[in-house]
């Protein structure tokens, strides 16, 4: 992949914006100056993922992840930094240069990973164009969807294909463009038998399924034979870019529309998603015909509350489906279920009827998971009282996942009023289920304490104090990297040995004073970035915190966004609630740089001092350079006690 010139990265950067990329992953909330959420990279209850629309920079407080816009995609979805890039420039409509074609042997450097990605992304193409322009693709595969009532709009939109009813015709282009047959058999694209290979989609219309920020993940592909021996449906195998467990189709179009209608609407296959879409309501996915799972449930959770679950009126095996409902409820989810009509489906009944008469039907359907459990179970029970307590205490149960202890007792009061039982009873049954939950829960720390409880001695070194120390050290040296990256560029007057004043930045300040003293980081991160800044310096450029920011270098980036992060902690409610005022940095820039040059050469000369105590102490060396060492010693103990007296009384003009 060609290099994306330098001028066009920094308008990508500059366009881009964190708070609008990263809001079509996570639900954010307004917070202070900043914004809120879940974090994308844990599992969490309390939210602690931050983002910084002024800095233009996120931080995830659980995890240590932070950085720009292109690190959350980078981190998210795995993205190449060009990938990132590109993903960026194409969301924003700006123009990249087209890229060389790749030759094979560039094709074979590629990782793996990225190499299933490609053949995916040829795939689609590929599907795509046969109902364009190949008139087996056109006669069979358009004409289904067009049948099923799908527009050409949806059908782009999407990126629905064919695959020709041929026994190796996608696989032998693959291979010609200098694809390898082990990622096509890899991603599910190619079966291949001995010496014999085929297409595994052959004659089947073609669903991609798109991760969040729309990479082809894999394919779902229905065939159009009546044979009932054949599937239905075929979708992808798992693989190192596909886990079905983690991916909910539509979720690429519709995250927007979950995140502004606060709700998500979830059904069961492709075309459910598809016709619902089509006929206007956009705040739907699917579980492709899977068993909803936790990772799908909190995929969910990222975006809204409201889940609520669309069942085909004459769908098999609805008591199974509870399983769902109760993960939803155990993530502390808000899920609500409509039964549609005997023998209608979302995608039938969307088609079938306008817009409003869909929204009425589900508005009018909808209702709570305990109405709907019962009504499902109650059916041919009502006179038997065995099998209605036994219903009953199956609703507490499930009540007993919800995370939340009022709206456990909301729906403590509903199951009282719905049977028309007492609340306490129904409190005493729940408050047993939950007993019983958090002695098992019990049980299992045990166990795991027991087998932890008598390890095996381990040898602890008697230098930890020393590490402990250099953690110390690094505080000190993150802090000056941290003022030169926030206030690097900021000028500040400063009177010399004569009584003139002098003009100079906070970047040029902290470089003469290490440099006169010829003081290096012992932090790697920090010496790095501190060369970045003398060698620019040299050529007389101060350069910003933007400048680290728009790096290839991803660590550099997540390293400056840690260090300005700092900043995003102090709530906005200490000065708009409390009325407390705090004393910033800026308001006294001069004397924040100078307490903490002080404070690293303070540090740096306590190092010095105590090697040179540790030399004395071993008593290795002859008198006179013992002499020496005592002498060494008192000169820095002298400078020690100058840095101490200038970090108690720094005066500023």
């Amino acid at each position: 992949m060609s290099k994306i010139p330098a001028h066009i990265v920094d308008e990508i950067m500059q366009t881009a914006l964190v708070e609008e990329v990263i809001g079509d992953f996570v639900q954010l909330k307004r917070a202070g100056s900043n914004l809120k959420g879940l974090s994308p990279f844990t599992d969490e209850k309390t939210p602690s993922f931050v983002v910084s629309p002024a800095k233009q920079i996120f931080k995830c407080f659980s995890t240590g992840t932070g950085g720009t816009v292109v690190t959350f995609l980078m981190e998210k979805e795995h993205f190449t930094y060009p990938e990132a890039l590109r993903w960026l420039a194409d969301k924003y409509g700006i123009n990249i240069p087209a890229p060389r074609e790749q030759t094979k042997e560039e094709l074979e450097q590629i990782s793996e990973k990225e190499s299933l990605y490609v053949i995916n992304d040829f795939a689609n193409d590929y599907f795509q164009n046969n109902i364009k322009k190949d008139k087996e693709g056109k006669a069979i595969g358009l004409s289904y969807f067009l049948e099923r009532g799908f527009t050409q709009e949806t059908i782009d939109k999407f990126q629905l294909g064919y695959c020709l009813d041929k026994s190796d015709s996608f696989t032998k282009a693959a291979i010609e463009k200098g694809y390898k047959i082990q990622y096509l058999t890899k991603v599910g694209l190619t079966k291949q038998k001995d010496d014999y290979t085929f297409d595994f989609y052959r004659g089947r219309v073609l669903f991609p399924i798109h991760s969040i920020s729309g990479r082809v993940l894999g394919f779902g592909g229905r065939t159009l034979k009546s044979d009932k021996k054949v599937a239905k449906y075929y979708n992808s195998p798992e693989s190192p870019i596909y886990n079905k467990s983690e991916i909910l189709y539509g979720l690429y179009f519709s995250k927007g529309s979950i995140i502004k209608n606060d709700e998500c609407f979830l059904c069961e296959g492709y075309t459910d998603v598809i016709s619902m879409f089509q006929s206007g309501i956009e705040n739907v996915v699917a579980s492709s015909g899977t068993s909803l799972t936790k990772e799908q449930v909190r995929l969910v959770k990222r975006y809204t509350k409201n889940l609520t679950i669309l069942y085909d009126g004459d769908a098999a095996g609805i008591k199974a489906s509870f399983r769902g409902i109760d993960l939803i409820l155990e993530e502390g989810l808000n899920v609500q279920v409509v039964l549609f009509p005997d023998g209608e489906d979302p995608d039938s009944f969307a088609k079938n009827h306008s817009l409003d008469e869909l929204k009425e039907m589900i508005a009018e359907n909808k209702q709570d998971f305990i109405s709907f459990k019962a009504s499902v179970l109650t059916d041919g029970v009502d006179d038997d009282p065995i099998q209605r307590s036994k219903l009953i205490r199956e609703v507490v149960q499930s009540v007993a996942l919800i995370p939340d202890q009022i709206t456990r007792s909301v729906y403590v009061q509903e199951i009282a009023k719905k049977f028309e039982i007492n609340e306490r009873i129904i409190s005493n049954e729940l408050l047993k289920i939950l007993r019983s939950k958090l002695a098992k829960d019990q049980q299992g720390n045990n166990r795991s304490f027991q087998q932890q409880a008598y390890p095996e001695p381990q040898f602890v070194p008697e230098q930890q104090p020393v590490a402990k120390k250099k953690e110390e050290s690094f505080d000190y040296e993150l802090d000056l990297i941290r003022l030169m990256l926030l206030f690097g560029t900021r000028e500040i007057s400063i009177i010399d040995e004569s009584g003139d004043v002098l003009k100079t930045s906070v970047i040029e300040l902290i470089n003469d004073e290490l440099t006169h003293d010829e003081l290096e980081f012992q932090h790697p991160m920090c010496q790095s970035i501190f060369d970045e800044f003398k060698m620019n310096l040299a050529n007389q450029v101060l350069l910003s915190t933007s400048y680290f920011k728009n790096l290839e270098n991803q660590k550099i980036v997540s390293f400056v966004a840690h260090l300005e992060s700092s900043e995003i902690e102090l709530s906005v409610n200490w000065v708009n609630k409390y009325n407390i005022r705090t004393t910033s940095e800026i308001d006294d820039i001069y004397k924040s740089v100078m307490n903490s040059i002080y404070n690293f050469k303070y540090h740096k000369i306590d190092e010095t001092i105590t090697s040179i105590k540790n030399l004395i102490k071993n008593g290795t060396s002859n008198n006179e350079q013992m002499l020496d060492l005592l002498a060494e010693q008192m000169t820095y103990e002298k400078i020690k006690k100058e840095l101490s007296e200038k970090l108690g009384r720094i005066i500023i003009k």
